[in-house]
């Protein structure tokens, strides 16, 4: 049965769609079955995927208004590897649509449910808001790894967003906990780097990766050319930070396994 983590931050710029492709093509690497959810209606995680989201005939639009089967509208990364459910700027119109809808806030879990045990991982970028969109990913997934800046905003940003967390986690998903802190864009020799990186490891002791992604421009230069870093330059930086976060993401997962059975 597939572990579904929701990639989400309410503040933009974090790295949340890079952090999604290139964990996914990290955890294909380690023989891993991915399967990457775009949620956004930007659809950039779709065409840093390699498919091109004007071109869709299906997308998850189509799955979370009941138009479409989920298995129907996927595509295949042929340099990441992994299944795509691809989003465009249909998406936007299901904020209102869903509202309309009986269980609005589980379509996305109810259409993962068929196929949940096809995969290893899913993991669903999520739009920076808490929108209807992000409240379907969370109501969807197991947990949630948040991508963040080691920037001054970025703790007060993560406060508001954890309480979003916890109040979902009350009712709608029990089960749905934080996974993971990772920091992107990390430079160690900026003193505020240093700073709020030292209060995460307070505040969040259990929950903040060891892995650290650093500032990067085979990261940054990726996403253009369709693919992953770790296809685009895998000696990178970048390309290695992520392929080591997968490591440490698997080894988690096992050892909570190992605690839930032990």
């Amino acid at each position: 049965m597939a572990k579904v983590f929701a990639i989400a931050n309410q503040k933009g710029g974090v790295g949340k769609t890079t952090t999604c492709i290139n964990l996914a093509a990290s955890l294909v690497a380690t023989k891993r079955r991915v399967l990457l959810i775009d949620l956004d209606p930007q659809g950039n995680a779709t065409m840093g995927s390699g498919v091109d989201k004007h071109g869709l005939e299906h997308s998850i639009y189509d799955v979370l208004i009941g138009e479409c089967n989920l298995v129907d509208a996927m595509q295949f990364s042929e340099h990441g590897g992994y299944q795509l459910l691809p989003a465009n700027r249909d998406l936007t119109a299901a904020e209102v649509s869903l509202l309309e809808m009986k269980m609005k806030e589980s379509r996305l879990r109810y259409a993962l449910a068929p196929i949940r045990e096809n995969y290893d991982y899913i993991l669903i970028d999520c739009p920076p808001a808490l929108s209807m969109l992000t409240v379907n990913a969370l109501v969807a997934a197991d947990g949630v790894i948040i991508p963040m800046q080691c920037e001054y905003y970025a703790l007060e940003g993560l406060s508001d967003l954890v309480n979003s967390i916890q109040r979902i986690a009350e009712i709608l998903n029990p089960k749905l906990k934080i996974e993971g802190l990772l920091r992107t864009m990390y430079d160690p020799r900026i003193s505020l780097t240093n700073d709020v990186s030292a209060q995460l490891k307070q505040h969040f002791p259990d929950q903040l990766y060891d892995v650290v992604i650093p500032r990067n421009v085979r990261l940054a230069e990726a996403p253009s050319f369709g693919m992953p870093a770790l296809v685009y330059d895998k000696q990178s930086r970048g390309a290695i930070a992520y392929l080591a976060l997968a490591g440490e993401l698997v080894r988690r997962q096992r050892a909570n396994a190992h605690t839930a059975t032990a």
